[in-house]
């Protein structure tokens, strides 16, 4: 798996102000939390996040964070916050991991050979993906890039589940021990196509909550800050 570096400074202000301030200047303000170790406020090059989030593997890869005494850190992305409309990046959260503790963290689905499955290939027909992420619990050391699914042979009228995802070893979807096993993809005739989508709707897996960042002054720097201009 490709490994990330973030340059990350510790950040010494906080508060509303100081943030926007930040912005202004090209700085994220973020947050870096988990461990059973104290909470680090950080400030993150804006132009750095915009390059690489464009990679899908930032939001699902073992990122390392070099912070205070130079030590590197190994980290997931836990929660970003965007400006409604500018492109920029109003706040970062990172969660420390610990290679000894299983970590949960969503990752992209990639379907693989739809236009040629049997259902691709035929006219009118709607192939649907109702998940294209998923929440799993692994390891740091087993964690994939993403999960892919072979749909060759999906023909009309096939529905596969969150239970037909092939994990490599050492993952799991922690929706299926709670019993919940939604559909993920569906191929119907165009007629029929609507009403499937509305009967899965009611299946997609509620996620657990994410480890929460300390509230009190973070949160006066990150979600709850008024979008600057």
């Amino acid at each position: 798996m490709e490994t990330h570096s973030v340059p990350a400074e510790i950040r010494t202000v906080r508060g509303k102000g100081a943030s926007r301030r930040l912005r202004k200047s090209g700085l994220v303000p973020g947050i870096l939390y988990g461990a059973d170790r104290d909470p680090v406020a950080l400030e993150i090059p804006q132009r750095y996040l915009l390059r690489a989030l464009e990679d899908e593997s930032f939001f699902t890869s073992i990122l390392e964070i070099k912070v205070g005494d130079g030590r590197s850190q190994r980290v997931i992305l836990r929660d970003l916050q965007r400006h409604p409309f500018k492109q920029q990046i109003m706040h970062a959260d990172f969660l420390r991991i610990s290679e000894t503790e299983k970590m949960t963290i969503r990752l992209a689905l990639h379907f693989a050979n739809e236009d040629t499955s049997p259902a691709g290939k035929m006219s009118g027909v709607v192939i649907s993906h109702q998940v294209t992420d998923v929440e799993v619990s692994c390891l740091p050391k087993d964690l994939p890039e993403h999960l892919e699914i072979d749909l060759a042979d999906l023909d009309v009228g096939d529905i596969m589940h969150l239970s037909d995802i092939p994990l490599p070893e050492g993952v799991e979807i922690p929706a299926l021990a709670q019993g919940e096993d939604a559909t993920i993809v569906s191929a119907q005739h165009v007629a029929a196509a609507e009403e499937v989508e509305e009967a899965v709707s009611a299946e997609v897996p509620v996620v657990g909550e994410a480890e929460a960042a300390p509230a009190a002054d973070e949160a006066a720097d990150g979600g709850d800050d008024e979008a600057d201009g």
